[in-house]
C-alpha cells in the first residue's frame, strides 16, 4: 500500500464535498452513541479505567489492521500531527468525558459538543490550512450559539463545572480532528487514526497498570450494560468511527466537513433517550431543526483550502 499519493491532493469539487460530507456524517452517527456509552461504563468503571481501557482495546484492533494490510511505517514528518492525535482524541477527550459523564446527564453533554465544529474550523484557520469566508463564519457563529444556548437553558442559565470539563474535551478533540484531518489527506484517514493509537497504546497501557490497577479485582462484579458501553466507545468510538470521519475531512475539507457535527448533539440526545431513559423533548426537536438549518447554510459558503 503506498504510503503518500503521487500527486498533490486537490480535491474542491463538488463531488469531492458531497462525499466527504456523507463520509463525516457516517462518522457523526458512529460518534453519536459515545456519550450514552460512556456513561452506561462509568455507572460501574472508574472513568480513568474506561478511558485507558478503550484506547489499549482500539489500539490491538489497529495493530491488527495495519498488520493485515501490510501498511508501511509512517514518515518521519507525520509524527508530530500523530501525536496531537493521540493526545486529543486518544487520551484528552476520552478521558474528561468519562469524568463529566459522572455528574452530567449524557443529554447535557452532548449538547455542549455541538461547540467542536467551530473550534475545530477556527483551529484549522489559525493553522494557516484553510480560510473560511465570512459568511461561513457566520453560519459556524449562528450554529454554535443555538447548542450553547440550549445547553445554558437545560443548566438553568448556568454552567455545572463538569460543564467545564466538557469544553476542555471539546478544545482537545478539536485539535485532533484538525491535525488528524489534515494529515489524512497525505497517509489517509484509516492510518492516521491507527497509526495514532499505535503511539499511544504503550503510555496508555502503563497507565491503566499503574494507576488503575485497582479496579481489574472488581471486574467481575461489573454488570453487561457497561461493558457494552465500554465496547462500544472501544471499537467505534475509538476507530471505526474515524475511518469515515478523518476520510471525510479529507476530501471535503476540516472547516466545511467539520459543521456536519454540529447534528451529533442531536443525536445524541436520541440515543440518550433510548438507551439511558433521559427526556427527549419537543424543545430538543425543535433546537434540532434549527441546527441542522445552519448546517445546510453554512455549507453553501466559501471556503477557500
Amino acid at each position: 500500500m503506498r504510503q503518500t499519493p503521487t500527486a498533490p491532493f486537490t480535491l474542491n469539487t463538488t463531488q469531492d464535498e458531497t462525499s466527504g460530507m456523507l463520509l463525516g456524517l457516517a462518522g457523526v452517527a458512529l460518534f453519536s452513541l459515545t456519550l450514552p456509552m460512556t456513561r452506561l461504563a462509568v455507572a460501574e468503571l472508574d472513568p480513568l479505567f474506561v478511558a485507558l481501557a478503550r484506547a489499549v482495546g482500539a489500539a490491538a484492533i489497529a495493530g491488527a489492521w495495519l498488520h493485515w494490510k501490510r501498511v508501511p511505517l509512517p514518515p518521519r514528518a507525520a509524527l508530530p500531527a500523530l501525536a496531537v492525535v493521540a493526545l486529543g482524541c486518544i487520551l484528552g477527550f476520552p478521558l474528561l468525558t468519562s469524568i463529566a459523564m459522572r455528574s452530567l446527564p449524557a443529554s447535557h453533554g452532548a449538547v455542549l459538543v455541538g461547540a467542536l465544529p467551530l473550534c475545530t474550523a477556527l483551529y484549522s484557520a489559525l493553522r494557516g490550512d484553510e480560510r473560511p469566508s465570512k459568511g461561513f463564519w457566520a453560519f459556524a457563529l449562528l450554529g454554535s450559539a443555538l447548542v450553547i444556548a440550549f445547553a445554558l437553558a437545560q443548566g438553568g442559565g448556568h454552567l455545572a463545572p463538569a460543564d467545564l470539563l466538557m469544553f476542555a474535551a471539546v478544545l482537545s478533540a478539536a485539535v485532533g480532528y484538525a491535525e488528524g484531518g489534515r494529515l489524512a489527506r497525505s497517509i489517509g484517514g484509516e492510518q492516521t487514526i491507527c497509526w495514532a493509537l499505535v503511539l499511544a497504546a504503550l503510555p496508555c497501557a502503563l497507565l491503566l497498570a499503574v494507576f488503575d490497577g485497582a479496579q481489574f479485582g472488581r471486574l467481575g462484579e461489573v454488570g453487561l450494560r457497561a461493558w457494552l458501553g465500554l465496547g462500544y466507545t472501544t471499537v467505534f468510538s475509538t476507530i471505526v468511527g474515524f475511518f469515515f470521519w478523518y476520510r471525510g475531512l479529507a476530501l471535503g475539507g476540516v472547516a466545511r466537513v467539520g459543521q456536519v457535527q454540529l447534528v451529533q448533539p442531536f443525536l445524541s440526545l436520541a440515543g440518550a433517550w433510548v438507551l439511558l431513559g433521559e427526556p427527549l423533548t419537543p424543545a430538543n426537536c425543535g433546537f434540532a431543526l434549527a441546527v441542522i438549518a445552519v448546517v445546510a447554510g453554512g455549507r453553501r459558503m466559501q471556503v477557500k483550502r
